[in-house]
């Protein structure tokens, strides 16, 4: 099998060919194309510094059908590792011949998850944001805010980046973003980011919202893609309840998190995100506010996956190794 570093995985990403690979896949599982059995999530480190647990690890099994690879991704979520200079998110990927089961890649995935979520943005704001070049508030500094970013930039001309964090991290976030040539700045509320936005981005970890409901303006599109759990929430309910429609990019999913907590929304009140990229939905009017919600999805993954083993076969790159 082929052993493929994240150094190898960076020379290869390209945020507009993953949009289309991510869009492909999309369109795939709205279709009813694809297998994603439940995603696990489970505590990790209670008993070790304490009581209480320090991270979450996941599984995510998917498989595209008609395609030679399935995958399995194992990741976990630890929200205190900026402090010890760790990512939050880490992750690999195993690819597996579909025809045989036969081992074909592990892929380090921290970078492929990353961008395969920072692409549902894109694609959200692609389809459902209004025309011309865009003001994008950004809640949040992480890994997350800055691909959510590139992503959106990479689907659509983005005028100004609003960013806005509680720690001076915000700093070095609007910093790196300026330096892939986004006109990026550090606000120092909330209600800054958000004001006058036509994208609000909120990607955090936070367990309550993270910024007032009143402060959106007529036709923004919120992407919410923090929440991923029922005690997980970034958006008020008053932004559901200021929503023309709401989109998830698995409506089953999102219909549980935290987000939709206290807003009488269920999975039949919710637009699969596939539908807008098929043309079956999308923006009414210019005035309307939307919302996509997210929690990402192993369909994405495998078919990131697959696009990057492909590519790393293709440059040479990788480790051949025996099991």
């Amino acid at each position: 099998m082929r052993v493929i570093s994240d150094e190898d995985v960076a020379a290869v990403l390209s945020l507009p060919e993953l949009l289309d690979v991510c869009e492909r896949a999309l369109l795939a599982d709205g279709r009813g194309e694809t297998v994603r059995p439940d995603r696990p999530h489970y505590p990790l480190g209670a008993g070790l510094d304490g009581p209480e647990p320090l991270g979450t690890g996941l599984t995510m099994p998917a498989y595209v059908e008609g395609e030679p690879y399935a995958a399995t991704k194992l990741a976990t979520v630890h929200p205190d590792n900026p402090s010890h200079g760790l990512p939050t998110v880490r992750a690999h990927l195993s690819l597996v011949d579909a025809r045989t089961g036969e081992p074909v890649a592990l892929l380090s995935a921290e970078r492929l998850t990353n961008a395969r979520t920072g692409c549902i943005g894109g694609l959200a704001t692609r389809e459902l944001a209004v025309d011309g070049p865009l003001t994008v508030g950004v809640l949040g500094a992480g890994a997350q805010a800055r691909w959510q970013t590139r992503a959106i930039a990479a689907a659509r001309e983005v005028e100004a980046v609003r960013l806005y964090s509680p720690s001076h991290s915000r700093e070095r976030c609007a910093a790196d973003l300026r330096e892939r040539g986004l006109d990026a700045s550090a606000v120092d509320t909330p209600r800054t980011a958000v004001e006058g936005a036509d994208v609000v981005v909120t990607a955090t970890t936070s367990h309550d919202p993270v910024f007032p409901a009143d402060a959106l303006s007529p036709g923004t599109l919120v992407v919410a893609v923090g929440a991923y759990t029922s005690e997980m929430q970034e958006l008020d309910p008053a932004v559901f309840d200021r929503a023309a429609r709401v989109f998830a990019d698995v409506p089953e999913e999102v219909a549980e998190v935290g987000d939709l907590r206290g807003t009488g929304l269920d999975v039949g009140d919710l637009v699969p995100l596939s539908s807008a990229l098929a043309g079956e939905a999308g923006r009414e009017t210019d005035e309307e506010i939307l919302v996509a919600e997210s929690v990402g999805t192993a369909v994405l993954d495998a078919a990131g996956g697959a696009h990057l083993y492909g590519r790393a076969v293709e440059a040479g790159l990788g480790s051949e190794v025996s099991l």
